[in-house]
């Protein structure tokens, strides 16, 4: 009696698993690539091979440009030079008599709060305007004193400049004194105007340093800027500098480590970085022939010659079990919003049913001992 209940039971409890979908984590392989064995699939499935990877790295970058956009590190001119909005002063020294640079028996004149103007001029008495833009103040003095020879040889001019708001830059955000900052030198950098808005702040993650210059914006990471010097470019009246949080990020899900969204720590990432990122996989659970990459492409991103995927949507699929798939990992760059999903293993199924069996059994022996 006792075995054929145990028998009945086990015959029962395998027919309602084999009818139940089991609670899990994630789904498996075949669960979620089983679309694209009709006759018109959703989305394309690539399998990252070392034989493809390299060709797979020059698809379309998808979520951002594709890398980060900054200047090249050309120093300029060790002086200051002088720009539209600048102010001047100038005190002219004229000995002659009856000079017509210093009226009422005067031997100086002040003319103090000149504003350079858009086109690069200020009014000096005789001369009419006189362009001074891109000048520095000596080179300025010389040519203002040349121009006043016609009118008095010996007159002698002496100049100071102070930077206008056009030859100033503005630090927006990320460091610890915002503000317009006048440019005394035309050899500023970047980094030393990051300076003197007293750094970046610590509290910023993978801080991104944003440059605004004539209409144009350029990027580059905090981390990057600092270790390389060719990046420390020179600062221009108007430019507008920024620190921001790098907002790129990717999602984690499945049996892994970390189901969440993750903000990328640097640039670049590989597959095989990113899954060391979100603390692996689950050694329980995860299938390491089942590792895979959810990315949308755009409709003008879609190609037919081979050269770029062939629909919007593409799963790109790992095998970590043999060393072709975890060199293809180490190479296959991830993109920002690609979803990185961790498959089940199958044989968590089979560890779920074994142990709802065991309970099952168990039971029907109690039920049977009690009978």
């Amino acid at each position: 009696m006792q075995v054929v209940t145990k028998r009945f039971l086990l015959l029962a409890a395998m027919v309602f698993l084999a009818g139940c979908t089991l609670p899990r984590g994630a789904g498996m392989v075949k669960e979620i690539l089983k679309e694209q064995d009709k006759d018109a699939p959703s989305f394309q499935v690539v399998e990252v091979t070392r034989a493809n990877v390299a060709a797979l790295r020059k698809w379309p970058a998808t979520g951002w440009a594709g890398g980060y956009r900054w200047l090249s590190g050309s120093r300029g001119p060790a002086g200051t030079l002088i720009r539209p909005g600048d102010v001047v002063d100038l005190v002219i020294w004229d000995s002659q008599e009856n000079s017509l640079l210093t009226p009422n028996g005067d031997k100086v004149v002040e003319m103090r709060g000149l504003v350079v103007s858009p086109t690069g001029d200020i009014f000096v008495p005789y001369v009419q305007d006189m362009r001074i833009n891109g000048l520095s103040p000596q080179a300025a003095r010389e040519k203002i004193q040349e121009a006043l020879l016609p009118v008095s040889p010996d007159a002698q001019v002496q100049l100071s400049h102070r930077s206008g708001q056009s030859n100033s830059a503005d630090l927006v955000s990320g460091v610890a004194k915002p503000g317009a900052y006048p440019l005394e030198g035309r050899n500023i950098t970047i980094l030393s105007l990051i300076a003197r808005g007293g750094g970046i702040s610590n509290k910023l993650r993978n801080p991104l340093v944003r440059l605004i210059r004539s209409g144009k914006t350029y990027e580059v990471r905090a981390d990057d800027l600092f270790a390389n010097a060719s990046k420390n470019v020179v600062i221009r009246g108007n430019d507008k500098v920024l620190v921001e949080e790098d907002q790129r990020y990717f999602t984690a899900l499945g049996a892994t480590g970390r189901e969440e969204l993750v903000h990328f720590e640097k640039e670049q990432l590989t597959a095989l970085e990113v899954l060391s990122i979100i603390g692996g996989l689950s050694d329980s659970r995860a299938n390491p022939k089942g590792v895979l990459v959810l990315r949308d492409y755009t409709a003008k991103q879609v190609r037919r010659d081979g050269k770029g995927p062939e629909m919007q949507q593409v799963v790109f699929t790992f095998d970590l079990t043999t060393a072709d798939g975890l060199f293809a990992a180490r190479k296959f760059e991830i993109n920002p919003r690609d979803t990185v999903l961790a498959t089940e293993s199958p044989v968590t199924a089979v560890r779920t049913i074994m142990s709802l069996l065991g309970t099952a059994i168990g039971l029907g022996t109690t039920i049977n001992d009690n009978i």
